[in-house]
């Protein structure tokens, strides 16, 4: 319990941290759409005019320190500003609507890889030397491809070759946005090729992971003692082995849990899928300052709320963290 109250310490140091980079990094760039949009007008706005367009923008002539206390009271109230590349629309609308075909689609597609990965890396550590070890250098040379260009090779196979599945979106333009089975069919076909992308290229890692970590376990006394007893080979390659080998690779999932946010962006651009990859996307080639700071939040949050998931389970699967020193 004391290890879980200091890290939930740390994680609250963390966020504030994380939340006051993200305040000042926008303001000590150079330039900003709001001074692009007032040179349009080459000096025909008012002294007025030019005031009410920088509050619009959730840029008001404050001190720093009065719009660090507002950012704050604005997270608290999820006001994150309009957003100038979807104008009028508020920022938290946005993320809402864009987070849930992420969460949805990379959430579960690296669920999918993790089990996979983690299975295969077992099954071939523990049958090392065998045939199965090619499974290593070919899942290892899909990972070290990169994301975009794999997409593109799925594309131009699957979509553009054999055209079994749709080249690009979320769903059909003929269904209707809700819980029917036609837009759930439709949003389904359209999500394959970008999952399948994600499953294929993540298990290389994983599988290469529990394997080396497979190896390592079975040197240990433990498991040739339980060998020795004459345990079956079944018993202890589940209990013995693979449950303190997958205790690394858990840590790395709660990772890549985090970073799925952030992880998406190259693959929902590739396939234009309406998740919150593509919507960073067009905010940093917008320079739409208010709708990257709620999403670089929504990232750091999401980030930290995994590792701290991690910490407390952690703790209940391996009981030497429950050691008080």
């Amino acid at each position: 319990m004391r290890r879980i109250v200091r890290r939930g310490i740390f994680y609250l140091i963390t966020v504030w941290a994380a939340i006051s980079i993200n305040f000042l990094l926008p303001r000590i760039m150079p330039g900003s759409p709001v001074t692009a949009l007032i040179a349009k007008f080459r000096g025909k706005l008012s002294p007025e005019a030019i005031a009410a367009i920088k509050v619009l923008f959730g840029q008001p002539d404050k001190s720093l320190w009065a719009q660090y206390l507002d950012y704050w009271r604005n997270i608290f109230t999820g006001n994150f500003g309009i957003s100038y590349a979807y104008y009028p629309t508020p920022v938290s609308s946005i993320i809402g609507d864009s987070i849930v075909w992420t969460l949805v689609l990379i959430t579960i597609c690296t669920i999918l890889g993790f089990f996979i990965g983690t299975a295969l890396g077992m099954i071939v550590g523990w049958k090392r030397g065998t045939w199965l070890d090619s499974l290593v250098p070919i899942t290892t040379f899909i990972s070290s491809i990169p994301y975009f260009w794999f997409a593109i090779i799925i594309v131009l196979i699957f979509a553009i070759t054999l055209k079994w599945f749709p080249l690009s979106g979320g769903y059909s333009i003929d269904e209707t946005i809700g819980f029917n089975w036609g837009f759930i069919a439709s949003a389904i076909q359209y999500a394959i090729l970008p999952a399948l992308t994600i499953v294929i290229a993540s298990i290389g890692g994983w599988l290469l992971g529990m394997r080396n970590m497979m190896i390592t376990t079975l040197s240990e006394d433990y498991v040739r003692l339980a060998e020795a007893k004459g345990l079956s080979k079944r018993r202890i390659m589940f209990t013995y082995a693979a449950r303190n080998a997958v205790l690394p690779s858990f840590s790395s999932f709660a990772m890549s849990l985090g970073f799925v946010v952030s992880g998406s962006i190259v693959t929902e651009v590739v396939f234009n899928y309406p998740g919150i990859g593509s919507v960073l996307f067009r905010a940093a080639s917008a320079q739409d300052y208010p709708l990257m700071q709620g999403i670089f939040l929504a990232i750091t949050v999401t980030v930290l709320v995994a590792n701290l998931l991690a910490d407390i389970a952690y703790v209940f699967l391996d009981p030497r963290t429950r050691q008080e020193s």
